[in-house]
């Protein structure tokens, strides 16, 4: 006969895998989310900003594959599919963890790399790193490393690039600076880009620390309630 704390632990492993199905869509579009605004800079970012949020891809759909299998062992009753599945959540726990650690070790020296990619960039100044150049500095609001005086001290052609006009002072024809004056404050802007561009990737390193982390330790309970019902299954069979 069934015992009614089987049916418990059935119940609430079940109902624990339909919410991890909707969690792995959750992942699964973080990561997107941050892939597609960290791609935008890709030019100046290495790729081990770029690699955790397709992990993150990667482990969402895992999840909610792996979440089905956990509903459907929970529905047969299957000890060997139930364990299975803690398996796999043992495995998809360890990946979302080291994922978390490794953002959490990259922002320690984020700013250094940022800092070079930029500096060698903007002294190579060729046409794709004026194009990721202006990208940045448009999209971003900055101009240069640390302000408008580097495209000056560092660029090939000691010139000012337009795309750090701010949009009232652009020329309609010229697509320059109105009457421009050498880093003239009220035409160009301030800030400079390590300093927006380091916010803006330390902003999506705490959405993937706070989400692979986050999934990584509410996964136990999976583990847990998978061993259990195995467990109570065999017990049963006996």
């Amino acid at each position: 006969m069934r015992s009614c704390g089987m049916n418990f632990i059935k119940t609430i492993l079940f109902i624990f895998n339909f919410i991890f199905a909707i969690s792995g869509l959750g992942v699964l579009i973080a990561g997107a989310l941050v892939l597609a605004d960290v791609g935008e800079f890709s030019h100046f970012i290495e790729g081990r900003v770029v690699a955790p949020p397709i992990v993150l891809i990667v482990v969402g759909a895992l999840v909610f594959l792996v979440a089905s299998l956990g509903c459907y062992g929970a529905i047969r009753e299957s000890p060997p599919l139930l364990t299975l599945f803690a398996v796999c959540l043992a495995i998809i726990f360890i990946v979302e963890l080291a994922v978390g650690i490794a953002a959490i070790a990259f922002k320690a020296d984020l700013e250094m790399a940022l800092r070079n990619s930029l500096q060698k960039s903007i002294q190579d100044s060729g046409s794709e790193d004026l194009r990721a150049w202006d990208n940045v500095q448009k999209k971003l609001e900055c101009c240069g490393l640390d302000g408008p005086a580097d495209w000056v001290d560092y660029s090939r052609e000691r010139y000012l690039r337009p795309s750090c006009c701010r949009p009232a002072y652009i020329d309609p024809q010229t697509r320059d600076c109105r009457n421009a004056l050498p880093l003239h404050k009220d035409k160009y802007y301030q800030d400079g880009c390590v300093d927006k561009l380091k916010m803006r990737v330390d902003s999506n390193a705490s959405i993937l620390i706070g989400v692979g982390i986050g999934i990584a330790f509410i996964q136990i309970l999976g583990i847990i309630l998978a061993c259990l019902l195995a467990n109570a299954i065999r017990n049963e069979e006996k």
